[in-house]
């Protein structure tokens, strides 16, 4: 029950602040109400206070606090509620004076007349309990405490800033899972035989929560995957459905087959089961595949999988994880292998503590004594991780005691519980011992993660914006809220109650997931505390008592869409739904103060009235309209005055409407595909908005373009289009001076507050356009600008502008340019802060290496070549690429040459294009040098792997239409990178091979 001390004290802390204001507007509101609003301001100053006692004392709160923290947390929620109705039902009031305002003040005072009684009633009623949750406070002891506070780590980072430095910027997934080489080499023999077999094999994997069944799967699947025509991983889980399992296998192997696109798959959440068998059955047609179905519960679960599955000839394997042997049993009994995972022995315990350890920037001395860590932990690995991210966020707290001290006290707290025999119950309690050891504010950060569904990719940016929609994360202590909210995610992370599992290319974690037992057991404190109400989970929760403050849906079936429609939602502050929004239908009216609406996903919003109703949800403060197939924005969208983040990324949308321009608090607008390369029309009305941080995925079009609409001229046809695309536009001005409201490029330098721009498209650009697009730049640059991105659509703007600045935007830590850049801009390298640089393959030569050397913190370096996938156009935008990298490979004499030295920072290299060049990396080059990838359809070769003496990894991802001979070059990879290892007596470099669906619109 510790989560009412942070959840009521950030409810309270919301509402005084809320209060404040609400004193501060001069609305007519029925006599009295003004002293019961500054009462409920005084006595929730004085509970707010009292909790923040609270979060000090390292103790367990008795029965009577936990109650009365929860009643507290409810008024407060109540009275936060009626006061935002007040400022929606009066925010109309006429202000100024004269007669005609005396007139329409008159009429304002006698329609509203009914409006404030019935606040003025609401109020009276919410002020008897708030006096009556004060009273009792005192009635029944609560205020006792005992001590002067402050001892725990609880208590340790409650109302102190965490000032600690960022993490460095690293790659994840480069280690090998510690102490699972015996059972790695165990099964490599079951695999092997896998290639002579003509039966489907079965392989079960079986341990209870916490073993590492996961972890050992997956390096199976990514050691061994490569050597079957397709694969797919797909979660199960405790409420096993069958049609979402098969779902996501056909959509997987969907996105690896040749010859297909997006539109195959139309309707398929609507498809039955045996639509989907048939689909597979296609699918898998004459292949040998591999497929890991992780978490299975039962018995019939696994019957139903397995009989789902097309019977294969060609030595199928399918792999299985479960916590019960009596479905290992069931695949042993289908003449299947059962792996049986035993916890970690002594040696392996020691080495991943160590490696957990180090892994949050701690150098802890070898001599720890190891056997306490076997007593705690059990050779569990999750429980190891765990253990060892508190005892490593100690460390850093309590700087006086040594790593051994730590595990000593943690040993104490745990021995009591635990006793010998570690079991699942066991690492439950582990959890509980690491969330309890959370300041307050971290438990509420943690708990809103139960939002998610298991098994989900948790995007970074996603999260954090979403706490600071919820109010859970504010400005403090210098820092902005972002910072604020980057700083709780690392703490969690360092702690390993979240997993990252990829980065961003600056080295920053770009999504994470949470382990299944964890989540487990937020999922139920969330529930406990009425936190967040979760329908269709993969674990049943009761049905919420208390009226639902965070609803988040899971599935849209019958019997959740009954669960929902009986519920009170008048309440709901924050609303997340997946997949399909057919369940809220019924019940959008209900949700008038909603404050975060996610709808990432939801495919059923197109032909529907629901977008409108979302413009009656005035206090919305995020937006996420991300994946659903919508292809405009409401008229009225200027109704969400308080509107911060919208997310229309990857929809149809392509122009914002008018109203756009009253959304003044707006700081992050997110838009187009990134991959399709459509965009959102860069609009006058976007450039008014000064609060913006983020303006991603827009489209700006040229002078010419805004001509002729205004003349309404006949639109140029499609083949000129697609020439001025690829060979760019007669560079002339404008023979028309427009009006300035028909510019938006020249008001686009307005946007001083703009920290990310990128843009997808340029559109008929002139040279005078090519002019204010570098002036807007430049001075957006001298502001605030870190992230730029460029797509100049083969216009020549980078080549003919952008690389002759003379202002060019040396304070970056991120720069992306694509299309026609025939040579590196003059400029590039004064960009002493830049991180990750990202630039066409046509730029590529020796002589970039050469230059791009010497740029001190470079830590991720990138050539790609985006192509429309729109007929025609794919072909000549290639053509003329792939001409000037020819080119550019004849200079430097048939090949690309990486030299010795620099590169002190850089730890990724990607390559991605259709056609890659010969790459050769001499001696000496890139000595940091950790990933490379490679993505194409046909690569010349690669030599000199054997240079890049910090090399881990290499990723090659292969086009379904590549040629024969790309394949001999995956091959020759592979037998390099194995001589490499075994020269080196190393496990480096490892090797990965996947393949893309080069014709579907991803």
């Amino acid at each position: 029950m510790d989560l009412v001390v942070g959840a009521s004290s950030e409810a309270v802390k919301s509402l005084t602040e809320k209060l404040g204001s609400l004193l501060a507007q001069e609305y007519t509101l029925i006599a009295g109400v003004r002293d019961d609003i500054q009462y409920f301001n005084d006595e929730l100053a004085s509970m707010q206070a009292f909790l923040n006692k609270l979060k000090r004392r390292d103790v367990d709160h008795d029965e009577q606090r936990q109650d009365w923290m929860k009643q507290v947390r409810e008024v407060a929620y109540d009275i936060e509620d009626c006061v935002d109705d007040v400022g929606h039902r009066l925010g109309g009031e006429p202000r100024g004076s004269g007669t005609l305002v005396s007139l329409r003040r008159a009429w304002y005072l006698l329609t509203t007349l009914y409006q404030r009684r019935c606040i003025a009633a609401e109020i009276g009623n919410l002020k008897l309990r708030a006096q009556h949750v004060s009273e009792r406070r005192t009635r029944y002891g609560v205020e006792n405490l005992h001590g002067d506070g402050g001892g725990g780590s609880s208590g340790i980072g409650a109302n102190v800033p965490r000032d600690r430095l960022a993490p460095l910027p690293r790659l994840i997934g480069t280690m090998e899972p510690v102490g699972m080489d015996a059972a790695i080499n165990e099964l490599k023999d079951w695999f092997s035989k896998g290639k002579e077999s003509i039966q489907q094999r079965y392989l079960a994997i079986v341990g209870f929560g916490g073993l590492g069944k996961t972890t050992l799967a997956m390096a199976l699947y990514r050691k061994f995957g490569d050597e079957f025509d397709c694969r797919a991983f797909v979660l199960a889980s405790q409420k096993f459905h069958l049609p979402t399992v098969l779902r996501s296998l056909v959509k997987q192997f969907h996105e690896k087959q040749a010859d297909t696109s997006e539109d195959a798959l139309h309707g398929i959440q609507g498809w039955g089961d045996e639509t989907l068998k048939t689909q597979l059955l296609k699918q898998l047609k004459s292949k040998r595949y591999l497929i890991l179905i992780d978490d299975i519960w039962s018995v019939s679960a696994w019957e139903n999988v397995r009989d789902s599955l097309p019977k294969s000839d060609k030595g199928s394997c399918v792999v299985l994880t479960t916590r019960f042997n009596s479905v290992a049993e069931a695949c042993r009994r289908q003449q299947g292998h059962v792996h049986k995972l035993k916890q970690l022995d002594l040696d392996s315990s020691y080495n991943l503590f160590l490696q957990t350890i180090s892994a949050n920037d701690l150098c802890p001395p070898r001599s720890i004594n190891d056997s306490i860590i076997m007593k705690i932990c059990g050779g569990l690995p999750l429980a190891i991780v765990v253990v060892a991210g508190l005892i490593a966020s100690n460390m850093k707290s309590k700087i006086d005691q040594t790593l051994d001290q730590h595990l000593v006290e943690v040993e104490e707290a745990l021995s009591a519980e635990l006793g010998n025999n570690l079991s699942t119950e066991g690492v439950a309690q582990i959890i509980n011992h690491c969330y309890k050891n959370l300041p307050p504010d971290l438990k509420t950060c943690l708990l809103y993660l139960s939002t998610f569904p298991k098994g989900r990719s948790i995007r970074r940016k996603h999260l954090i914006r979403r706490w600071i929609a919820e109010g859970f994360i504010t400005e403090e202590h210098g820092k902005t809220a972002e910072e604020v909210a980057e700083d709780s995610l690392n703490e969690l992370i360092g702690r390993n109650l979240i997993r990252p599992i990829n980065n961003s290319s600056n080295g920053k974690v770009k999504s994470c997931q949470i382990h299944d037992m964890v989540l487990q057991y937020i999922v139920s404190k969330a529930s406990d505390e009425n936190f967040i109400t979760i329908i269709g989970g993969h674990w049943q929760t009761p049905f919420p008592s208390y009226k639902v403050r965070r609803l988040s849906v899971h599935k849209s079936d019958r019997q959740e869409t009954e669960m929902v429609e009986r519920m009170k939602l008048s309440h709901v502050r924050s609303l997340t739904v997946l997949e399909s929004f057919s369940a809220l239908h019924s019940t959008m009216p209900k949700f008038q103060i909603l404050q975060v609406l996610d709808l990432d996903g939801c495919k059923d919003l197109s032909h529907s009235r629901q977008l409108k109703k979302i413009c009656n949800m005035y206090q919305l403060k995020y937006l996420g309209l991300r994946r659903t197939d919508i292809d405009k924005i409401p008229k009225k969208i200027g109704r969400l005055e308080f509107l911060e983040v919208l997310d229309i990324r990857e929809t149809n949308v392509r122009k914002l409407p008018n109203s756009f321009a009253r959304l003044q608090r707006m700081t992050h607008l997110l838009a187009g595909n990134k991959s399709k390369r459509t965009a959102l029309t860069l609009t006058e009305e976007i450039t008014k908005i000064a609060a913006l941080q983020t303006l991603s995925g827009i489209e700006i079009s040229g002078s010419s373009t805004l001509e002729e609409d205004r003349e309404q001229s006949p639109a140029t046809s499609a083949e000129d289009r697609d020439n001025t695309a690829v060979h760019g536009p007669h560079k002339e001005a404008s023979k028309v001076d427009l009006p300035k409201q028909l510019r938006p490029l020249e008001a686009l330098e307005k946007l001083t507050n703009l920290k990310k721009l990128a843009i997808y498209r340029l559109v008929m650009f002139q040279a005078k356009d090519d002019e204010l697009l570098l002036s807007a730049i430049e001075h957006l640059s001298s502001c605030s600008l870190k992230f730029l991105a460029i797509d100049d659509s083969f216009t020549g703007f980078l080549d003919s502008s952008l690389s002759s600045s003379q202002a060019p935007p040396e304070h970056l830590y991120t720069l992306e340019l694509s299309g026609k850049l025939s040579k590196l801009p003059g400029w590039i390298d004064r960009l002493h802060n830049l991180e990750k640089l990202t630039l066409s393959l046509t730029s590529l030569n020796t002589h970039t290496f050469e230059v791009l050397r010497s740029l001190p913190e470079l830590f991720s370096l990138t050539f790609s070549l985006h192509a429309e996938n729109d007929g025609s156009k794919v072909f000549n935008i290639v053509s003329n690429a792939l001409k000037i990298v020819h080119k550019n490979t004849l200079e430097s004499r048939g090949k690309i040459f990486v030299l010795d030295g620099g590169f002190e920072k850089l730890k990724l290299l990607r390559f991605m294009a259709p056609v890659l060049p010969a790459l050769n990396f001499l001696e000496g080059a890139m000595p940091k040098l950790q990933r490379l990838e490679l993505r194409f359809r046909t690569v010349e070769c690669v030599y000199g792997l054997e240079n890049l003496e910090s090399l881990q990894q290499v990723f090659l991802t292969v086009s379904s239409q590549a040629p024969e001979n790309a394949k001999e070059m995956v091959s020759q990879i592979k037998e390099l990178a194995s001589m490499i290892r075994e020269a080196k007596n190393s496990p480096n470099p490892s090797v990965e091979i996947d393949e893309y669906n080069e014709l579907s619109k991803e």
